[in-house]
């Protein structure tokens, strides 16, 4: 899940080098932080937020399929 995360920000983004993606678990649940530059910030968040939950929907997706629980955190 997390180079599907890796993967899908860096074709999103002017700066690909720049994308950071850590898997930290956090009381049974997995949490992947997702890092990019300042500039790239809205080409992964998009309008209205609907590029994040795109993104989201699909880790959650594959992460049903495995019996997981998995969040998608943005940061700056």
């Amino acid at each position: 899940m997390e180079e599907l995360v890796r993967t899908i920000a860096q074709s999103l983004v002017d700066n690909p080098d720049a994308v950071d993606v850590r898997l930290v678990e956090n009381d049974g649940e997995l949490v992947i932080e997702l890092r990019v530059a300042e500039e790239d910030m809205g080409k992964v968040i998009g309008k209205q937020g609907r590029i994040a939950k795109a993104i989201r929907s699909v880790v959650k997706a594959v992460a049903m399929r495995e019996n997981k629980r998995v969040n998608v955190e943005i940061l700056d």
